[in-house]
């Protein structure tokens, strides 16, 4: 279990508030360390080492709301914090949507040992366990003989953190975790081009991480297939979405599913719960249960049990992210405020096999800025990728973007490939559309 003394912090927080005049209170209290290292040019280019801890307090006071946290944890700053947290509230507007859930909706959805987050080997890793990974990851960068290598750079981070959350309507809950991620990036020359590509994974448990060569080499790979980029004609195009990519775009469909943009007039999906936004063969599920999931938790932001949820069925749309204080507003039943881990419908083809039956089709395999409008579903994204011929590269792809609307994006989609990433919240297999607007020369 965590450790006691965050909850006796917690626990005295929240009685301190109750003695000032709050109404209702709720503190979250934690602490974690966490250690980054980047090498390059075969040399130690910035090395970091943190420990961090805080206190979020958020009080209700004759129906005032106010949300304040510290980092100073002594009694007497406590004391003083408290203090002038529930005075301020006392001169903001009446919001009484701000109340805390009924009691019987808060709790743990799954054990701490099914959700598997916080791995012992964290407890163990030294200083040299991380330089030898930084330099196993360098040497596969540089080990060539190329002459063409401005730069390789490899990064490896860890860290892990506690935190307890204690509320006056009863709740009290800890959690912990561990996390580590390894990348890498090489930068070439090519005349007055400097093509870089990267490869980067993050993982709960260590031994989840692919191995320092893998790591290495797909970043080798992947710059390689840049170097000679540059745009074809704009057209209609198949569209290849990467697994490791295509969450930037399933993503964007977070802001207009959220309760805020409902309330607030600004989503494209206002009023189309259980229609159908999106082809048969997308599915996704929200599952915060995932065992060593990156985005798992046994509670979310208002302390609502974690339970797996179905947003999208079969091209369905069958779930808002509604909050309790956007439930309140809305006058909708609460189901939790953000996502966890997005796990996407997948077919029975590898992406070699996909590509292979298309004629012409451009894998995207990156973005470069670009963005979306929630209100409409309108977006335009620059794109990194490659024109295939019948699953064989013809030409390495840059400066072209890719523009249309979500929905009607998604409405396109006609394969799903077998190759979930797995180490990202949103865990997609490859994805095919169709006729797909694409700008270049």
């Amino acid at each position: 279990m965590i450790a006691s003394d965050l909850g006796d912090l917690a626990a005295r927080v929240v009685e301190r508030a109750r003695k000032r005049g709050a109404d209702e209170v709720s503190v979250a209290v934690s602490r974690g360390s966490h250690v980054t290292l980047q090498r390059r040019a075969r040399k130690v280019e910035q090395a970091t080492e943190a420990t961090t801890r805080g206190l979020s307090l958020s009080i209700l006071a004759a129906d005032r709301y106010t949300n304040n946290s510290t980092s100073d944890l002594r009694p007497e700053a406590l004391d003083r914090f408290v203090e002038r947290c529930v005075e301020s509230a006392r001169v903001l507007e009446p919001d009484p949507d701000r109340r805390l859930p009924d009691p019987s909706l808060c709790g743990r959805g799954v054990s701490e040992d099914t959700l598997d987050q916080d791995d012992p080997a964290w407890a163990d890793r030294t200083a040299l366990d991380r330089e030898q990974q930084a330099i196993e990851i360098e040497d596969v960068l540089l080990g060539s003989s190329r002459d063409d290598v401005i730069s390789g750079t490899s990064y490896v981070a860890d860290g892990r953190s506690e935190a307890i959350r204690v509320q006056s309507n009863g709740f009290m809950d800890s959690t912990r975790g561990a996390w580590f991620s390894a990348a890498a990036e090489l930068t070439l020359a090519e005349g007055d081009k400097r093509p870089e590509a990267s490869s980067s994974y993050a993982s709960r448990h260590l031994a989840d991480l692919p191995s320092a060569q893998t790591v290495a080499q797909e970043a080798i790979e992947r710059v390689d297939q840049r170097l000679g980029a540059k745009p074809i004609a704009s057209g209609s195009y198949p569209m290849l979405l990467e697994n490791r990519v295509a969450g930037q775009i399933l993503g964007a469909l977070s802001g207009p599913l959220s309760g805020a943009a409902l309330h607030e007039g600004r989503s494209c999906l206002s009023g189309r719960l259980d229609t159908t936004i999106a082809s048969t063969l997308l599915s996704i599920v929200d599952d915060p249960t995932l065992p060593r999931g990156l985005g798992s938790r046994p509670w979310d932001g208002d302390a609502l049990v974690a339970r797996p949820m179905t947003v999208v069925d079969q091209g369905v749309l069958r779930k808002y992210y509604v909050s309790v204080y956007y439930g309140r507003k809305l006058g909708l039943p609460p189901t939790t405020g953000g996502r966890s881990n997005w796990v996407v419908s997948t077919g029975t083809r590898s992406p070699a096999a996909i590509a292979a039956d298309l004629d012409r089709a451009i894998l995207v395999n990156g973005f470069i800025g670009g963005n979306i409008n929630g209100t409409t579903g309108d977006f335009s994204y620059g794109i990194r990728g490659l024109l295939l011929e019948r699953g064989e590269i013809v030409a390495p792809l840059s400066e072209m973007n890719v523009s249309g609307n979500l929905i009607r994006l998604l409405g396109q989609l006609e394969e799903v490939g077998d190759d979930p990433w797995i180490w990202s919240t949103i865990r997609s297999p490859t994805l095919l559309f169709r006729d797909v607007q694409f700008s270049g020369t």
